[in-house]
């Protein structure tokens, strides 16, 4: 009886070990500065935290909103670089049933290697169908393929897990401005930047109510150079082609009011505010 209790218990500890939508981000802390990640006032009701993993690597880390099927914010190393832009989208095995792989993947090749159905998948995240005949909105990477190097690593941003759904007008220009030119210019000088980006849960959705769509896209990062730290922040409503300059502090107060749960911290505290 004994054995077969601790055999029960090993058992036990090679699942939890095995799994990566687990209840923190314990197996990828190097995306997030000093390994602290922002604290629990983002959190949703139904979190999932997932270490973005593909092809035998982490790529980044995102907290997801199971009920709303978007997330709450990836993190990342900002590390630009070549590499084929993907079109093929992906899927989070693990919302499924965390004895799944933990490499995302097609929705086909998850539905024939498990036997489910679409609706299945569908049922713990957004899938392919929720994004189909969009108006006005476009698929919004909060970890975008542009600031990631290597094919592996800008094909592990295009998961359902980490798109929005985002005002086209917005994610075609002000958005992108700032993606493309405004981060290469402030990250000049930086060893290493640490990026969390964000998006605050709004009021109305798309596919049947099953996928929010954010009222606010929100950006901040933590730059590391060899002599100092400096930080930046940005934020946007997702209905207009503006993107405000925030310093950190000015965007945790703006996320504190919308959230309404208590003051948020987005970075350990020697990055500045």
């Amino acid at each position: 009886m004994l054995g077969l209790l601790l055999l029960q218990v090993l058992a036990s500890c090679l699942w939890l070990g095995h799994s990566e939508v687990v209840k923190s981000f314990a197996s990828c802390p190097q995306f997030f500065y000093a390994g602290i990640p922002p604290n629990i006032v983002l959190n949703p009701k139904k979190p999932a935290w997932i270490c973005q993993h593909f092809r035998n690597s982490y790529h980044y880390a995102t907290l997801y909103d199971r009920d709303r099927r978007i997330p709450v914010y990836s993190a990342y190393k900002y590390q630009p670089g070549p590499g084929k832009r993907p079109q093929t989208w992906l899927a989070e095995p693990q919302l499924i049933n965390p004895t799944y792989s933990k490499d995302m993947d097609t929705e086909t090749s998850i539905s024939n290697r498990y036997k489910i159905t679409p609706q299945q998948i569908g049922q713990s995240q957004a899938i392919t169908q929720d994004y189909k005949n969009l108006q006005g909105l476009d698929r919004g990477h909060l970890s975008p393929s542009g600031h990631r190097s290597g094919n592996n690593s800008k094909m592990a941003t295009f998961t359902l897990t980490n798109i929005v759904p985002q005002n086209s007008t917005l994610n075609k220009g002000q958005w992108k401005d700032y993606e493309n030119q405004t981060m290469a210019q402030r990250t000049q000088g930086c060893t290493t930047t640490y990026v969390i980006r964000g998006a605050v849960p709004g009021n109305t959705y798309i596919s049947n109510n099953r996928v929010n769509v954010p009222s606010h896209i929100w950006s901040a990062a933590c730059c590391q150079t060899n002599t100092t730290m400096r930080t930046w922040a940005v934020i946007a409503e997702n209905s207009r082609n503006q993107v405000q300059n925030l310093t950190r502090a000015q965007l945790e107060a703006t996320l504190t009011q919308l959230y309404g749960r208590g003051q948020v911290s987005l970075f350990h505290s020697a990055c500045p505010r």
